[in-house]
């Protein structure tokens, strides 16, 4: 079992998660401008990509940790989506990392009766039965979905679907646990425990982990600052990448210029 990490630049340790069905592949569009100021760790997780499976993606932290002993231990975490879930678990677990970069996440998926800032169960159990039937639909269909709301959503559709199987195709197995993750991890009650530095930086139309998530992050983890950006759904980095570098840069330099 093998952990793909891609590396690029140097500088500060800079990890970065992907979402469900992904690779770390779906950043590629912003290491040029990264990699001038990071050293880069962009991370297939187990079971997508070039990562071979591994039992730990059937438990968050179990992930978290597996993820922890492979990478840099004094990194910026930056995850979106379900990676943002998996850094916010590491985070919670108290893992050495400097600080954390939450991009269209949310500490609970799915909708609960005390959470309104999901996406119904019932909906995600459909993704699940159709990942069954023909995985590779399911995870187009996953994609048209992420892309609902930006006010550049065909281009970032396109531009999802391009980097979809560009890395190989994720093992069937791993999807099913990953849609596991996001259905059952609820970290809410762990965000207190968080105390790095974090930037939550989301888009204003995201529909598939709200705006109100994000709030409730900014608002519930004791160093977090929020960011959003106009017009941009879950992808940010993807349909509005100089609004999403310029915000995420000058964040570290204010970091970078504390004391």
């Amino acid at each position: 079992m093998s952990l793909y990490v891609e590396q690029h630049g140097q500088g500060p340790n800079l990890v970065l998660l992907h979402g469900w069905g992904l690779h770390g592949g779906i950043f590629a569009s912003l290491v040029p401008q990264l990699s001038k100021t990071f050293r880069l760790h962009l991370v297939d997780l187990p079971g997508h990509g070039r990562s071979t499976p591994h039992p730990s993606l059937a438990d968050i932290h179990n992930l978290a940790a597996y993820l922890g002993k492979q990478l840099p231990a004094d990194a910026i975490w930056l995850g979106w989506s379900l990676g943002g879930r998996v850094a916010l678990a590491a985070a919670a677990q108290q893992l050495p990392m400097q600080a954390l970069i939450l991009v269209g996440s949310t500490p609970c998926f799915c909708q609960r009766e005390d959470w309104p800032h999901g996406m119904p169960e019932s909906e995600l159990a459909q993704f699940r039965a159709a990942l069954a039937q023909d995985y590779r639909a399911t995870l187009q269909r996953f994609l048209a979905v992420q892309s609902r709301g930006s006010s550049h959503g065909r281009e970032e559709l396109r531009q999802l679907r391009e980097s979809l199987f560009a890395h190989g195709q994720p093992h069937p197995d791993a999807l099913g646990m990953g849609l596991s993750l996001l259905r059952d991890a609820d970290l809410r009650n762990q965000l207190t425990d968080i105390h790095v530095p974090t930037l939550v930086l989301h888009g204003q139309r995201d529909t598939l982990a709200p705006l109100a998530a994000a709030e409730y992050l900014a608002r519930t983890l004791p160093q977090a600052s929020l960011q959003v950006i106009d017009g941009a759904g879950h992808a940010p980095f993807i349909s509005h990448p100089d609004e999403f570098l310029q915000a995420l840069l000058h964040w570290h330099q204010q970091q970078s210029s504390k004391p």
